[in-house]
């Protein structure tokens, strides 16, 4: 038995059993030309499904047109995107694997002048009219920042439609939807007093900042039922978001204890580290603090992920402790697509991580560059 023989044992989220305690977290690869998936994609997960993962959370799919940073994200708006998701999903299921969508809308981290956003036809909305500092839009002439967007009127109507796309998700197979609460999208601009200063029921207060996102779950649940998980980020400034410490923790633990009783599969929790705290201004902007001794014993019901930073060792740590049950595992699947089985088989993590070509769109030649083409380890 190995050192981190933890992590592979089955595991209940929801009405699903994952076979390991490793998941795959939601990373944006952004190979989906015209927003719609393709086979080069399904290569991409169907790889990383024979890998060994457990849980595969897809990269962020838009719930609606929007203008993102980097060009050629997929998209669950529609049906034909969920007839192509489908074809990835079988393939996924072919190899053993579960597979969540993860259910995205940018908020203020989208521009006006992006050629989906144009196509969509209405503005950047997010809760206030408050631009993030930084961004850049290399697609765009002049590669401009981030704008101050318009104040979203009613946010109901982008509660319905995260609800439409949970049933889009339904259509193509999958066996659950993670909503994407953390990187300083909306849903974690909502929740944020920098960037929210509404003085309506969806501002303010902690309970009002809270809303939204529990809305949203509430509605996407009504959909997929406890097959829903969370991403939250309390100690990340990715994107301009960040409270003070004591505004941060009162925020996050009455969010998460509702959304625990909601019932959910999952939370998952961003650890803090230096890639999710950019120097703003000569500062620092993430509020450093330790997300899974702070918020893990408030969650009594969900099981509760670990991201960011966790190597083999440490997560198994976390698992046999009872601190955790599965961890999420991002920048080391992209370079090894069979992560899970070299854990398992005390493999080296000995492949180099092509950095140049994570995102596709800055050259628009071979979307496989960097992508599909990192090799498996011998068995």
């Amino acid at each position: 038995m190995s050192n981190t023989s933890s992590l592979f044992t089955p595991l209940q989220i929801g009405s699903n059993t994952i076979r390991n305690r490793i998941t795959m977290t939601a990373l944006t690869r952004n190979r989906a030309p015209g927003t719609v998936p393709n086979d080069i994609m399904k290569e991409y997960y169907v790889q990383r499904a024979r890998g060994g993962a457990g849980l595969i959370v897809t990269e962020a799919a838009l719930i609606t047109r929007q203008g993102t940073e980097w060009p050629h994200a997929p998209g669950i708006w529609t049906s034909e995107q969920a007839a192509a998701w489908k074809n990835i999903v079988d393939a996924v299921h072919a190899e053993g694997a579960k597979i969540y969508v993860q259910l995205w809308h940018l908020g203020r981290i989208s521009h006006p002048d992006a050629p989906e956003q144009k196509l969509a036809g209405v503005p950047v909305y997010a809760p206030s009219a408050i631009s993030a500092r930084g961004g850049r839009f290399r697609h765009i002439p002049g590669e401009p920042g981030y704008v101050t967007p318009t104040v979203l009127e009613d946010p109901w109507s982008i509660v319905k439609q995260f609800k439409d796309a949970a049933v889009h998700a339904k259509e193509a197979g999958f066996d659950g939807v993670e909503v994407h609460a953390a990187g300083g999208y909306l849903i974690n601009q909502f929740l944020d007093h920098s960037a929210n200063h509404r003085a309506d029921q969806w501002g303010g207060s902690i309970e009002n900042r809270s809303r939204f996102g529990l809305e949203v779950l509430k509605a996407v649940k009504e959909v997929w039922g406890n097959d829903v998980g969370i991403k939250l980020g309390p100690a990340s400034s990715y994107n301009d978001v960040g409270m003070p410490l004591r505004d941060t923790i009162d925020t996050y633990s009455y969010f998460i204890k509702e959304a625990d009783k909601l019932g959910l599969s999952y939370i998952e929790l961003l650890r803090y580290t230096e890639v999710f705290d950019p120097i703003i201004d000569g500062k620092n902007r993430a509020t450093k603090h330790d997300t899974l001794e702070i918020y893990g014993p408030l969650i009594k019901n969900s099981k509760i992920f670990a991201n960011a930073a966790i190597t083999p060792e440490l997560g198994a740590a976390l698992v046999s402790s009872l601190k955790v049950d599965a961890i999420a595992i991002g920048v080391p699947f992209i370079s090894h697509p069979d992560y899970a089985k070299r854990v398992q088989h005390g493999k080296p993590l000995d492949n180099v991580l092509d950095f140049e070509h994570i995102h596709w769109g800055r050259e628009e030649k071979d979307m496989r560059v960097g992508y599909i083409d990192y090799p498996e380890a011998a068995y």
